[in-house]
This record gives structure tokens, C-alpha cells and sequence, in this order.
């Protein structure tokens, strides 16, 4: 049987098919496992494709192989489970029915790593289907505990937590809370009786290890699902139970089982999850359900500081202790629990005995700040060291500066200068108490920070500028890049954090420093370099500028360039994102002093390039490596637009492999480019681009949504700039075009894009080229008014109609309406033009539309003497209006769930590359400068063409305000109507 058809049997043959496929998809070679991946994609649409999956994993003898199917199977619902409107259905209705009938009882009974997969699955198909489409989900879930088997319980808890925990993000709806309640109506009892149930076992299994185990994973699970019911508001159920739900969390706080201790000193155990957990549980009570939770308040700040004070500095306590500091860090910044912090030994002894240990800079820093720098750059910089000890002792330290900000900075100043002199005795030995000061007084100065600005507010306590530079600027002024990198590191970090508070010169003086830490060999050092750096040449100055002007930086240009470069050669940072940010910046800010350099730049951009299409990885990487090279190009060509070429010579070679190797992720990103380089063409279209033209209109380049936006733009620059080599050299293909045009209208999501390829094509091909075309252009528009007619779909359609008549007359645009169906052209003024004129949007749009209606009301003899004349003075009111009026932007409510780009504009923006960015274009121009004299002037020819209509007209119908407005624009135009 052959695969790929619409329905695959459930054969054996097709399970050994699929079975070598999959083998296929592990291997590290590209060449065997690409095409295997793409034999997957090509199949997946088929009946029975997802039960061919499940079949495997439940009946394979390998277990690769099981797991490999279990990946797949979870990786396939997620990318076609969703149904999204107007895009086919991937998985057919009998697939779906199956897959729920079948998924739960095959979850619960597979071994513990296919188990996990499939209940990530259960949960992605939850969260579309539950509990509308499918109701007895949860009903089978909660039978399953009386099962007693507790391999089946965990799976039941590990979904049920899965499908929960989107209620700790979810915004507050209606909707929400009646699935919440539903939820639990039917799981908060039998939740609350399994915590019972579970602990008296571990009580009777006290010593019975390997039951520990499994009883302490049920615990931690259900300490988590605890935590997602409760999150959006105190349910009744459990305010009613809150005492045996507490009581219970407070035991498990202070217990202590030599059995479920472990030793390893890496991953935490068993024990330290489900107290974090714990911690987290009652931080949520404490900030969220203060009253309800006071009277158990004091013995749980009692249990989590004994926990804080006698565990160890172990990797495997991270979380654990991490958690129990935010929980005080939660409660101390409440002001009616501020009472338990005031004495000036309470607060002497948090300093001393929670704090400062755990800003400690340990072996296991050290460790990952050599070898896993790219897990600790993300951690440091980017915030994901939620679970950090620092952080979590960094955001005590700002708790507590809420209400004791004296005493606090009081008792750390002392803790400060004593570091600094411990490490000022031997620096050699002694950097991490540096280190450590350093940290402390980023966490005392800084109380408010956002990624964009660094610190925004700072503790008047703690003067920065002296610090920076009695203690920071020595270490990067220093000899050597490579010495103390762990300091090197925070001095840079430092500098990006309180740019804002250091003076311009300060930062001016610390940028030859920066530049110089690229060339460290140390991966977070030369990153941080480049990052800092990024961020000082986006902070702006006066009259929004940039702080750091181009002039200021040009005696570096030369070396910031080669380091930049330089760095992305260093080990492990071939793919920097961060180096490739602070590039495609230095391009932005340098403008045209990086003139001199493009050759050498283009020509490692480009390689750089070729070597990443090979196998993309790094998404934010290869964004800014595109953003970079639309700024060579856009920088180059506009002191010297023949340049262009050169550009075309230097890409096209790898923009063609990226083409035929059908790299997905590069695609979009190539078709923008072109369009800045076919843009930058004056005015004829180079045969290297006629060659790829008729490529660009295959539909399965169409099929991807990423594509269509860049594919859109790419051939609107084709119709500006070689509208006439189409129409001569390749008539044969604007069928295709029209092809294009008629998938995308059809298309909610998309319409808006049909319509900027539709205006491309009527503005710049010749008119005898689309004649034949033209009735079935605007017959395919009405059948999808008919259909579904959406306020986005409305106002590029009045674009689109209003373009046709500045573009082929007035009198075109009613014939062609008229021949569609008589009396077509009034209804469609009646029905659409007048009442929905007023919900255009954007200057150019509004431009166009005005001069098109213009020229109905002056340039159309049937407006004057058929059975359309009534409709004149309603339309000149409505384009009064359309100037004078603020715009409509109400949306019918069924209309709120489509995604409705926020106005789409006659341009297509496109989310990606800024800097590959594409100038809004007037298609009237020149032509008509102010479209309110224009409309004087027009009226003025018409009432010398017909004396005396145009003033009755006007004066037995139009509303005495619109009177005034237009009395207004013939004044201004210096005309009077005869």
C-alpha cells in the first residue's frame, strides 16, 4: 500500500514502514535523517496516521522506538490539533474520536516516559476540547483513583496537573470560572481524600523505601494541582478544608525521613520538592488569602526560617531554599505582618543568616559560569533565575527595603565594606568576596528594573557613581581580559544595569573597555561585552535621539567592527545571539561610517549564513543576522544605489540553496530581502529575478502562513518595478497571479494580503493585460461579501474599488459593476460605500478613497441623470464625513474572535525584519496634494459643465453642517459653484 494517500490501513506493513521511518528521524546525519522528517510531514495528514503512532508505542518490542513514537505522537497533536478557522482540518473527525477514546487508559498503562508524553498530549487536546468536546475526561480520570494502583494514580495526577496549570496564567473570564468550578465540583473531593489517604500510607509505610518514593511523587503532584485550583481565587470547598489541607502542609514542612534523603549533591530529592512546593503554597495564601490564612501564618514563618536555617548550600537545595526566601519575601512586604520583622535583631539575623549565604558565588556557579555558560548567561541576564538563591535573596533584600530601608542598608553597608576589604588583602583568593559585594549592592540599590531600561528606580542610600568607579572600573581597566572573569563579568553587568544612574561620560569612558572585553575568551565575559553594548547604543537622549551619537563613536568604528566579528569566531559563540544583536545595533548606529567596511562585512555575514542554513537553530541568531544584512544594504545603497548589484552577487548564491534545500525557517526571512534589493531597483526588473518569478506563484510556497506576508511584499515589488517585462515576458503567468489572489481572499486571516496584491496588480500592469480578467476579479469579490462579509474585509475592499475608479475612471467602475447584474452599481453605493466609508483607516487609504469618490460624484454622467442621482448627495455627505468625522473603529461582536491585523494598511507590515522595513507608497501622489481642494475644484468643473444642478442639489439635501465644511474647502480652493 502506498503511504501518502488520503487513508493509511492499519496494516503491518505500514507499522515497519513507520517503524524504519522513525529509526530514521535519530540519526545525527543530516542527509538520512532531513528526508525522513520530511517523509513524516508529508504523511501526517492522513486517516489514521495518529493511530498508526499509537499502535507503535503501545506494540513495538523496541523501546526506541516506542519513545520515538511517543515524541512524535505528542509533537503531531500539538501542531494540528487546533482547528483554525478557515485552514483545512488536519486530523479527520474519526482520528479525533479515536484518539480520545483511546489515549487515556494507553497513557495510564505505559511506562513512566511515555506516560509523560502522552499526558502533555492529553493536556493540548484538553485544553481545545475539555470540557465541551469532551466531557467524561474527567470522569475517567477520577474513577481511576480507587484503583489503588499508584503507577496509575501518578499518571492520573501528572495529567490532571498538565491540564490545570494553565489557571495559574489564564486571564479572569467567565468562561474560566465555569470550567474551573466544573472542575472542581468533580476533583476537589477525591483530591482531598487522596492527600489524606496518601499520607496515612506514608505513615504506615514509614520504612518501606520503595513505597516512599512512589507516595512522595502522588504528594508532590498533588501539592501542585493544590496550588493551580487555588490560584485564581479561594474556592469555597477549599476554605471549608482548609484546616486539614494546612495542618497536613505544615507536618510535611518539618519532616524528616532518613530514607528519602539522597546523596547526590545535584538533583534535589523527593523531600526538597514537595516542601518547595509547600513554600509556594503558602506564599500563594499569604499574599493572595491573607485573612483566611493569618491563623496558620505564624507556625509556617516559624517552620520555613528553621527549614532556611538548617539547610545546606547543596545544588540540590537550590529550589527548596529558593522558595522559602520568596515566601518571606511575600509575607515581609505585606504591612499587617510587617509586625514579625521590626526588632533590629530579627532583621540582623536574616541578614546575616539567610541573605548573605545565599548570594554566595558557590562551585556550582563557577561550574556552569565556565561550562554551561549559554544555561547561566540565561539565567543571569534574562531573568530565568527565578529559582535562584541570589535572586530569591535579591528580592528579600527589596522586600525588606519596603519598610526598613535605613536599618537594612545600615546592616549590609557594614557587610559590604567588609568584603571589599577581605578581597582588597588577596585578590587572588578572595575574588568571590568581591563578587558578592558586588551583587549586594546591585540588590540594595536597584528597587524597580525592566529588560529596556535597566534599573528605573535606585535606593538613595547607595552612591553608584562612587562605586563604579572605586570598584568597577579598576577590574575591566585592567591589563589582562582574561583575569578574575567572574568579576570582569559583573563589572559589565554593572554598567548595563545602572546606565541610566552612571553619567554619559562614565559610559563614554567604559565603551573602549567594552569593545575590548569581545576578545575575552571567557563565553559569559565577551557575551556580556556585547550585550551591555547593544543596550548603551539603544538608550536615548535628548530629542530622541540616540544617547551615543555616531561622531562620538567614530574613532572606534574600526575595532568595534573586528571584535564584533572577531568574537563570533571565539569557541561556543558561532552562534551568538547576543554578539549578532550588538552588530545589527552598531549597523543601526554607525549609518554610513560603516561604508568602508561592507565588502568584509557582507562577505562574513554571507558565509556566516551559508554555514547556519545548513541546520538553523538559533531563531533570535539568524532574525538578527537578516536584520544585519538589510542594513548593509539599506545603508550602502542609499549613499550609492548602484551598489545593489554587488549585494545581488554576494546573496543570491545562498539564497538559491536556501530556495532548493527548502530551508523553512530561512525562507521568509530570503523573500524580504529580495524585496529590499528588487525595491532598490529604479526601474527595470533584472532577468535573475524573471528567472525566479514563476516559482514564487507554486501553491505549496502559499500553503505556509509564515510565507505569505514576505511572498505577498516580494511580488508587489515585481508589479512596481516590471509590470511591463510581466506583461510582455511572462502573460502566461498572471493566471497564476490571480491564483494567488483568489486563495488568499478567501482566507479571514489573510484577505487583507489578497487585497495588496490585488491593488499592486491594478496599479502598475498595463490595463489591456488583466481586461479579460477584470469581470471575474470582482465576481470572486461579491461571492466572498455573500459569504462572509468582516469589517477587515470591508474597508480593503472600499480601497480596492476606490483605486479601480482613480485608476480606470469613474464610468469603468459602474459599467463593470452594472454588467455584472443591472443596477449593481447602486446598490453597491447604497449598501457599502455610504455607510461603511467612515471605518477606512490610515492616511493613504483614506486619501484613495476620497479621490475615487471624487471622481464618482464629478466624472460619472449616470450620477447625474439616471435613477442614481438620488444617491449623489448621501455620497458627498458620506466623503464630508469620511474628512470631517472621527473614524468608526466598532466591530460587530460575532466579529471579535477573528484576528484582526490592527490596520491592515496598503502596505503589507510584516512582524520580522524591521530593518528590511518598505516605504508606505501613495498611488495617487502627486497627483492630488489636499483631497478637500481637490474635491472643490472637481465640483466647480461640474458645475460649469451643468450650471445650476450642483447648488440645488446641495441645497434641498445636504445637512447644514457638511454645507459648512464644504462652503469651507471652495473658499479655501478660491471657487464658487455656478
Amino acid at each position: 500500500m502506498v503511504f501518502g494517500s488520503a487513508k493509511m490501513e492499519l496494516s503491518d506493513a505500514n507499522l515497519q514502514t513507520l517503524t524504519e521511518y522513525l529509526k530514521k528521524t535519530l540519526d545525527p546525519d543530516p542527509a538520512i535523517r532531513r528526508p525522513a522528517e520530511k517523509f513524516l510531514e508529508s504523511v501526517e495528514g492522513s486517516q489514521n496516521y495518529p493511530l498508526l503512532l499509537l499502535t507503535l508505542l503501545e506494540k513495538s518490542q523496541e523501546n526506541v522506538i516506542k519513545v520515538c513514537a511517543s515524541v512524535t505522537f505528542k509533537n503531531y497533536i500539538k501542531r494540528n490539533w487546533r482547528i483554525v478557522e478557515d485552514e483545512p482540518n488536519k486530523i479527520c473527525e474519526s482520528d479525533r474520536i479515536a484518539i480520545k477514546a483511546n489515549i487515556v487508559p494507553l497513557m495510564l498503562s505505559s511506562p513512566e516516559q511515555i506516560q509523560k508524553q502522552l499526558s502533555d498530549a492529553i493536556s493540548i487536546i484538553g485544553r481545545e476540547d475539555f470540557p465541551q468536546k469532551w466531557p467524561d475526561l474527567l470522569t475517567e480520570m477520577v474513577n481511576r483513583f480507587q484503583s489503588g494502583d499508584f503507577h496509575v494514580i501518578n499518571g492520573v495526577l501528572r495529567t490532571a496537573h498538565s491540564l490545570f496549570k494553565r489557571y495559574r496564567h489564564e486571564f479572569k473570564s467567565n468562561e474560566l470560572w465555569t470550567e474551573i468550578k466544573l472542575v472542581l465540583d468533580a476533583f476537589a473531593l477525591p483530591l482531598t481524600n487522596l492527600f489524606k489517604a496518601t499520607i496515612e500510607l506514608c505513615s504506615t509505610h514509614a520504612n518501606d523505601a520503595s513505597a516512599l518514593k512512589v507516595l512522595f511523587s502522588s504528594l508532590i503532584l498533588i501539592a501542585k494541582l493544590f496550588y493551580s485550583l487555588n490560584f485564581q481565587d479561594l474556592p469555597e470547598f477549599f476554605e471549608d478544608n482548609m484546616e486539614t489541607w494546612m495542618t497536613n502542609f505544615h507536618s510535611l514542612l518539618t519532616l524528616d525521613n532518613k530514607l528519602l534523603q539522597t546523596d547526590d549533591e545535584e538533583e534535589a530529592g523527593l523531600l526538597e520538592l514537595l516542601k518547595s512546593q509547600i513554600c509556594d503554597n503558602a506564599a500563594l495564601y499569604a499574599q493572595k488569602y491573607d485573612e483566611e490564612f493569618q491563623p496558620y501564618l505564624p507556625r509556617f514563618v516559624t517552620a520555613i526560617w528553621n527549614l532556611l536555617v538548617t539547610t545546606g548550600q547543596e545544588v540540590k537545595y537550590d529550589l527548596l531554599v529558593s522558595n522559602a526566601i520568596q515566601f518571606l519575601a511575600s509575607v515581609c512586604e505585606r504591612p499587617h505582618y510587617k509586625h514579625l520583622f521590626e526588632d533590629q535583631n530579627t532583621l540582623t539575623s536574616i541578614c546575616e543568616k539567610v541573605i548573605v549565604p545565599n548570594m554566595e558565588f558557590r562551585a556550582a556557579d563557577e561550574e556552569a559560569f565556565e561550562d554551561n555558560s549559554e544555561e547561566y548567561i540565561r539565567r543571569d541576564l534574562e531573568g530565568s533565575d527565578i529559582d535562584t538563591r541570589r535572586r530569591a535573596a535579591c528580592d528579600l533584600v527589596r522586600g525588606l527595603c519596603k519598610f526598613f530601608e535605613g536599618p537594612v542598608t545600615g546592616i549590609f553597608s557594614g557587610y559590604v565594606n567588609s568584603m571589599l576589604q577581605e578581597y582588597a588583602k588577596n585578590p587572588s583568593v578572595n575574588w568571590k568576596h568581591k563578587d558578592a559585594a558586588i551583587y549586594l549592592v546591585t540588590s540594595l540599590a536597584s528597587k524597580a528594573q525592566t529588560q529596556k531600561h535597566g534599573i528605573t528606580q535606585a535606593n538613595e542610600l547607595v552612591n553608584l557613581t562612587e562605586f563604579f568607579v572605586n570598584h568597577i572600573q579598576p577590574d575591566l581597566k585592567s591589563a589582562s581580559v582574561n583575569e578574575f572573569p567572574v568579576l570582569k563579568a559583573d563589572g559589565i553587568k554593572y554598567i548595563m544595569i545602572f546606565r541610566n544612574q552612571v553619567s554619559k561620560e562614565q559610559l563614554l569612558v567604559s565603551i573602549p573597555l567594552l569593545i575590548n572585553h569581545l576578545q575575552a575568551e571567557s563565553i559569559v565575559v565577551h557575551t556580556y561585552a556585547a550585550h551591555a553594548l547593544e543596550r548603551l547604543f539603544t538608550m536615548r537622549g535628548t530629542n530622541n535621539t540616540t544617547l551615543i551619537t555616531a561622531a562620538e563613536m567614530a574613532p572606534f568604528v574600526e575595532v568595534l567592527l573586528t571584535n564584533l566579528f572577531k568574537a563570533l569566531t571565539l569557541p561556543g559563540s558561532s552562534e551568538n545571539e547576543y554578539i549578532m544583536k550588538a552588530i545589527m545595533r552598531s549597523f543601526s548606529l554607525l549609518q554610513e561610517s560603516i561604508i568602508p567596511y561592507i565588502p568584509s562585512v557582507i562577505t562574513q555575514l554571507t558565509q556566516k549564513l551559508l554555514a547556519v542554513s545548513k541546520n538553523p537553530s538559533k531563531p533570535h541568531f539568524n532574525h538578527y543576522m537578516f536584520e544585519s544584512i538589510c542594513l548593509s544594504i539599506r545603508i550602502t545603497c542609499k549613499a550609492n544605489p548602484d551598489a545593489v548589484g554587488s549585494f545581488e552577487e554576494a546573496l543570491f548564491m545562498v539564497f538559491t540553496e536556501i530556495l532548493q534545500n527548502d530551508v523553512q525557517e530561512f525562507i521568509p526571512y530570503v523573500f524580504q530581502v529580495m524585496s529590499l534589493l528588487l525595491e532598490m531597483h529604479k526601474n527595470e526588473i533584472p532577468s535573475s529575478y524573471m528567472a525566479l518569478f514563476p516559482h514564487l506563484l507554486q501553491p505549496v510556497l502559499w500553503e505556509r502562513t509564515g510565507n505569505i506576508p514576505p511572498l505577498v511584499r516580494l511580488l508587489q515589488a515585481y508589479l512596481e518595478r516590471g509590470a511591463n517585462t510581466i506583461a510582455s515576458a511572462a502573460a502566461d503567468k498572471i493566471p497564476g497571479l490571480l491564483g494567488v489572489f483568489q486563495k488568499l481572499i478567501a482566507s479571514k486571516a489573510n484577505d487583507h494580503q489578497g487585497f495588496y496584491l490585488l491593488n499592486s496588480i491594478i496599479e502598475h500592469m498595463p490595463p489591456e493585460s488583466v481586461d479579460q480578467y477584470r469581470k471575474q476579479i470582482f465576481i470572486l469579490l461579491f461571492q466572498r461579501l455573500q459569504n462572509s462579509k468582516t469589517t477587515k474585509f470591508i474597508k480593503s475592499f472600499l480601497v480596492f474599488i476606490n483605486l479601480y475608479c482613480i485608476k480606470y475612471g469613474a464610468l469603468a467602475l459602474q459599467e463593470i459593476f452594472d454588467s455584472i447584474q443591472p443596477k449593481m452599481f447602486g446598490m453597491v453605493l447604497e449598501k457599502i460605500i455610504i455607510p461603511e466609508i467612515q471605518k477606512v483607516s490610515g492616511q493613504v487609504e483614506k486619501k484613495i478613497c476620497a479621490v475615487g469618490i471624487t471622481k464618482i460624484l464629478t466624472e460619472c454622467p449616470p450620477m447625474m441623470d439616471t435613477e442614481y442621482t438620488k444617491l449623489w448627495t448621501p455620497l458627498l455627505q458620506a466623503l464630508i464625513g469620511l474628512f470631517e468625522l472621527p473614524e468608526d473603529d466598532t466591530i460587530p461582536d460575532e466579529e471579535h474572535f477573528i484576528d484582526i491585523e490592527d490596520t491592515p494598511g496598503y502596505q503589507t507590515a510584516f512582524s520580522q525584519l524591521a530593518f528590511a522595513g518598505k516605504k508606505e507608497h501613495d498611488p495617487v501622489g502627486q497627483m492630488v496634494n489636499n483631497p478637500r481642494i481637490h474635491l472643490a475644484q472637481s465640483l466647480h468643473k461640474l458645475s460649469t459643465a451643468c450650471p445650476g444642478r450642483v447648488p440645488s442639489m446641495l441645497s434641498t439635501s445636504l445637512n447644514a453642517e457638511a454645507l459648512q465644511y464644504l462652503q469651507g474647502y471652495l473658499q479655501a480652493a478660491s471657487v464658487t459653484l455656478l
